[in-house]
């Protein structure tokens, strides 16, 4: 688990140096400040040398302090409060210079995707929902924006889609409990994960139904319970997460379920017109 590091450090105390104590307890402390200080930096906040830090994260078994720093990152990511991100975020971005900084990141987010995507669980991710018999969506809080996006779509390309609920933990199993070995449970959780889309989960795969988890790693919660894993990079920006690479991904997902299913989405589609247009559905511009 992410949390891993931070246990780590508080087992191993005893065994540091006086030096290596200090960055330890920063780490402990103060991980969320200290996920985004350069090796310079975190030894000019705890009085040690840059190559003490660089030194001490190599001791801890990772190959250099920047793999120290993204573990750190990781914490960060699914531990702090939204006020905690808030602050951090007041240390990351320039007041004046926040849409560069943003958009950057997040075209940033999409090219690691694409680079560290795995086209075979992506394949089969689009074969499992093809045969399913029911095809169970969930997302609570703002990945349920994504759920909500992806059941919109699938349900022009299928007829047996069913979007869970996610106002309480009872709602999301009264909409499961009939599920089945024949159908298929999608998952999307990013950082803080929800523990309500891994209940679910866990209850899908006791009862032998395929799941599809669609998160940030194959360190997230969700990865026990998922048979095919869609991984799609995200990050915080200040209080918002910030998912356009997971929605960028999901799109890829949509537009690959309809090339398979052409005919029957474009019967669909020319049925979906008409009503739209004689129901004044959209503004037509005529």
């Amino acid at each position: 688990m992410k949390t891993d590091i931070i246990v780590r450090l508080r087992q191993e105390m005893p065994s540091f140096s006086k030096g290596q104590k200090k960055i330890a307890t920063f780490l402990i402390d103060h991980f969320d400040k200290a996920s985004y200080l350069t090796a310079a930096k975190l030894g000019a906040e705890v009085g040690v040398s840059e190559s003490t830090v660089v030194r001490f994260a190599s001791q801890l078994g990772f190959s250099g302090y920047p793999q120290l720093q993204k573990a750190l990152q990781d914490v960060s990511r699914n531990m702090l409060t939204a006020v905690q991100r808030m602050e951090v975020a007041s240390s990351k971005f320039d007041v004046d210079d926040v849409p560069n900084k943003v958009l950057h990141s997040d075209i940033e987010k999409i090219r690691k995707t694409l680079e560290e995507m795995d086209k075979n669980d992506f394949d089969r991710a689009v074969d499992s929902i093809i045969g399913a018999k029911r095809i169970y969506i969930i997302g609570t809080g703002s990945s349920s924006a994504l759920a909500n996006f992806l059941a919109f779509y699938l349900n022009h390309i299928f007829d047996n889609v069913k979007l869970v609920g996610s106002t309480s933990s009872g709602d999301i199993f009264e909409s499961i409990i009939s599920i089945d070995s024949d159908d298929i449970l999608i998952g999307l959780s990013f950082p803080r994960y929800s523990k309500r889309t891994v209940s679910a989960m866990r209850y899908a795969s006791e009862k032998n139904v395929k799941v599809i988890a669609i998160t940030d790693s194959k360190s997230s919660p969700l990865s026990e319970f998922a048979d095919n894993m869609l991984i799609a990079r995200s990050d915080m920006a200040s209080f918002v997460d910030s998912l356009v690479a997971p929605l960028s991904l999901i799109n890829a997902l949509i537009v690959s379920l309809g090339l398979r299913r052409k005919d029957e989405v474009s019967k669909k589609l020319q049925k979906l017109e008409q009503f739209w247009e004689e129901y004044e559905v959209y503004d037509s511009n005529k």
